[in-house]
């Protein structure tokens, strides 16, 4: 082992050994002054999290979150220096960690925090002019089999429960309440961003589902076909509307 990997790994878990050579300048005890770090690092790790999921805060109590927190940041130190960025796996970490099983949707209110950072930092892109989109889409034998180019702070959430309900119930001046919130109604989002803020947008299981399709860079007819599946009465000419109207198209080519 490393002696960076040991020292990361004494830094987190209070049940590893001190490394070796490690002495204070007063001769005080090392393993003392090392548990006061340790803390340090890990209420700051904690913090960041906070900061990050605050609706998932809210929804559990400050006490449990910060526990749950404790345990992740154990488990999944940072890859980066940057601390906005860290928290990636906290989602899924949600999922399976037991306590929180009574709250089904938890997960994916992390899930839609996460991709609201991710949007927020997102790369600028610009996206296409009216006359390129218009000659795109006037092209019905070149149409369908269009790969879309879609803007990078572009995400699409899916969720078996009322996530996106239950985020926006937590945002002021929402008009939401939590207690007219069906739970266990499934709900999609896009999560984007129109100049400097971040926009959650609900949408049809169509919608998403065609966002889900270019998102994986299928063809324009594979990704339409995918949303009348999930919706039979889907509105392309809306579904476009939206995507044009908050500039989320950026390109577009044609396989070779």
């Amino acid at each position: 082992m490393s002696a960076q990997l040991h020292w990361a790994q004494a830094l987190l878990d209070p049940a590893h050994a001190v490394p070796n050579g490690l002495v204070t300048w007063n001769h005080s005890d090392p393993e003392r002054r090392l548990a006061v770090y340790r803390n340090n690092v890990v209420v700051s790790l904690v913090d960041a999290l906070a900061q990050t999921f605050p609706v998932t805060q809210q929804l559990v109590g400050e006490a449990f979150f910060r526990a749950l927190a404790q345990v992740f940041v154990r488990a999944h130190p940072p890859r980066t220096r940057v601390l906005a960025h860290y928290g990636d796996e906290l989602p899924g970490f949600v999922a399976r960690f037991p306590p929180a099983a009574g709250l089904p949707y938890l997960a994916d209110v992390a899930r839609l925090e996460w991709q609201r950072l991710q949007t927020l930092h997102a790369a600028d892109a610009q996206p296409l002019d009216t006359t390129g989109l218009s000659a795109l889409l006037r092209d019905a034998d070149d149409l369908p089999s269009l790969r879309w180019q879609l803007a990078p702070s572009l995400h699409l959430l899916r969720s078996p429960h009322a996530a996106v309900s239950i985020w926006a119930a937590h945002q002021e001046d929402s008009g939401i309440a939590l207690g007219g919130v069906d739970l266990a109604q499934a709900e999609c989002a896009l999560v984007f961003r129109s100049g400097w803020d971040v926009m959650v947008l609900q949408t049809t299981p169509g919608m998403a589902a065609l966002v889900e399709g270019l998102l994986e860079n299928a063809l324009f007819g594979e990704a339409l076909d995918q949303a009348f599946v999930a919706e039979p009465g889907f509105d392309l000419s809306q579904a476009l509307a939206i995507l044009i109207r908050h500039e989320l198209l950026i390109g577009a080519e044609l396989p070779h």
